[in-house]
């Protein structure tokens, strides 16, 4: 069963769905978003078990698929282009391979559609242990994190996940901050989030891949797949970046958007 996504909408013109990646929220592509607005209608999204959307037991590529149909569909969109960066990437795929009518075309921003090893495992088991009792302060909490996460940069992206809790709900003087992730959701559902997305048949309209020249999440031995299921993709590579090259070299990755989409 789908869930209502929360979402933030600018700008006019040809619908534009971003989709971010595990962690994440719709704040995560929002350069990205800014930079395209003038020419599309940007469609920012929280996906479930993240940011401002519902909660959900289930969590798997063809559940977030019908998430985004049924969000297109409330917002009496028959077609879109969709951009995806990692898990949102994914995301992306199981639309179009699902449902390739409503799919106008498709940019994935670092992923492939195959199936990872888990590699989140310290991230989720750090954030639930977390004690957030007496944390008065988001670097407070930086602080107990750093016990589990090492480096600065993913404590301060997960961190952007914590919420201070409304006085008139909260049961404790002693716990004023809340995770807004459903963690113990995702870190059950772990193996369907780094499992590939799921069809056999292909999409055939247009696709564009970026990948982050630092970045080893789509490698070589991905292309006999990523052709099989996007037979009409090309793939881009941006110097000088990682897994985060959306946020890293932001007006490259905008650029390279707008000449593809232009020319779909």
């Amino acid at each position: 069963m789908s869930v209502n996504l929360n979402s933030r909408v600018s700008g006019q013109g040809t619908p534009l769905i971003l989709l971010h990646g595990l962690f994440g929220s719709l704040e995560n592509l929002g350069g990205i978003g800014r930079r395209l607005e003038d020419s599309w209608q940007i469609h920012a999204l929280d996906e479930r078990n993240h940011g401002s959307s519902p909660h959900s037991d289930v969590m798997d590529y063809p559940a977030m698929a019908e998430d985004v149909i049924a969000y297109l569909d409330a917002q009496s969109i028959d077609k879109a282009i969709l951009l995806g960066h990692s898990m949102g990437g994914k995301v992306a795929m199981q639309v179009a391979l699902t449902y390739p009518e409503r799919v106008q075309a498709l940019i994935v921003a670092d992923i492939s559609p195959v199936t990872y090893k888990p590699h989140h495992d310290a991230i989720l088991e750090g954030m639930q242990k977390l004690d957030l009792t007496g944390v008065k302060t988001r670097r407070e909490a930086d602080a107990r994190l750093a016990e589990f996460v090492a480096v600065e940069g993913v404590r301060q992206f997960l961190l952007k996940n914590l919420e201070r809790i409304p006085a008139e709900t909260q049961s404790s003087e002693d716990v004023l901050f809340r995770w807004r992730l459903n963690l113990p959701v995702i870190d059950a559902c772990y193996g369907n989030l780094a499992a590939a997305p799921e069809g056999t048949t292909p999409y055939r309209g247009p696709v564009l891949f970026i990948k982050g020249a630092d970045s080893a999440y789509i490698q070589d031995k991905h292309r006999d797949t990523i052709f099989t299921l996007f037979p009409e993709a090309e793939l881009k590579v941006i110097d000088g970046t990682g897994h985060w090259l959306h946020a890293e070299k932001p007006d490259d990755f905008a650029t390279l958007c707008r000449d593809f989409l232009k020319q779909s």
